[in-house]
């Protein structure tokens, strides 16, 4: 069965986590915070993503993001994977960096937003990075000093979470401090990061059956924040996009239709799809068979790897290979 897709559209806000795997450091020094940096550089315009928080710790790190015209899967896989690559050969080491996916929570704006930033940028004070907000106020690997203007970076969007403390910039400034400063005294907000299914309702399913759209804020699951309308409309939202999985399934379609279809496009043979030729054409066409099965019919990066003998890292390559030349051509699966 293929696992529910990430809630994800244009202009919907995230609080991503990214975790080293088994805990360990993902940031052994100031050279490898400044490379994820310097990839938000040149990724963040090229995707139109906004990032209006961020803060980098020493095993984990978490951003603020509103995604714009690349799914923010993508975005993150690509921020990710270089970022990962760099870090193995800077240190000598192999294997996963990071912990299972980065976890993406979609955030109601009108309700969160403040409250995410101002979580988000207290992360270093409460990992004890820094000693109190005075040196968080410069600290340079948190979104916290450029909101105060003490440093800038051109891919933070500064603007709009100001816009919500005042109209000028200086005051909107002072008011975000002081809302900052109180929540040092709030300590940690475990609700602001999923918080689980609501067990004690028997699960959104049940709140969904029930209707029960009184009842003010509750905890949303691993992947959304929000009130109970809210929490509704996403998983009304994520249920369409499984559900085309499995009407694409109804309707016969697999993977042998996807092979069909490729070798149809670029005159090939099945066998020239699973060969490990780099000839243009079947490297093009295992893109497209990637891209297809895993966005189409929502097979997942390890069955695909498994199919073509190919590594998982190389799956997510030729998705967005074949990404690219689905919409270069204007081809599509169904037609």
């Amino acid at each position: 069965m293929p696992r529910l897709a990430r809630l994800d559209a244009p202009g919907v806000l995230h609080h991503v986590i990214i975790r080293g795997i088994e805990r360990r450091r993902i940031f052994r020094d100031s050279n490898d915070q400044d490379d994820l940096l310097s990839r938000f550089e040149d990724l963040i315009p090229k995707t139109n993503i906004s990032c209006y928080a961020w803060a980098l710790l020493s095993n984990h790190a978490h951003f603020l993001f509103r995604t714009g015209d690349t799914p923010l899967a993508t975005f993150m896989r690509r921020l990710l994977t270089g970022y990962a690559g760099r870090f193995n050969r800077r240190h000598k080491r192999s294997g996963p960096l990071f912990q299972n996916r980065f976890k993406s929570i979609v955030c109601q704006e009108d309700v969160y937003l403040t409250e995410l930033v101002r979580y988000i940028h207290l992360n270093p004070l409460r990992a004890g990075i820094v000693a109190d907000l005075r040196g968080l106020n410069t600290y340079g690997y948190c979104g916290h000093s450029a909101l105060l203007g003490k440093r800038k970076f051109e891919w933070q969007e500064t603007g709009y979470v100001l816009s919500y403390f005042g109209k000028r910039v200086s005051s909107a400034r002072e008011s975000y401090y002081g809302y900052v400063k109180e929540g040092v005294r709030q300590g940690r907000r475990p609700e602001l990061v999923g918080g689980g299914l609501i067990r004690s309702l028997g699960g959104w399913n049940v709140v969904k059956k029930s209707g029960l759209k009184s009842i003010g804020r509750l905890k949303g699951d691993d992947r959304i924040l929000g009130d109970s309308e809210f929490v509704l409309r996403m998983l009304k939202e994520a249920d369409e996009k499984l559900d085309r999985y499995y009407e694409l399934k109804q309707r016969g379609y697999n993977l042998q239709s996807v092979e069909e279809r490729v070798c149809k496009i670029f005159d090939l043979s099945a066998a020239g799809i699973y060969s490990k030729s780099r000839e243009k054409a079947k490297t093009q066409a295992r893109g497209l068979f990637c891209y297809w099965a895993v966005r189409e019919l929502g097979y997942s990066m390890l069955e695909i790897a498994g199919r073509l003998a190919m590594s998982q890292p190389g799956v997510v390559y030729a998705v967005r290979r074949g990404e690219r030349i689905a919409n270069e051509r204007a081809i599509k699966f169904i037609h």
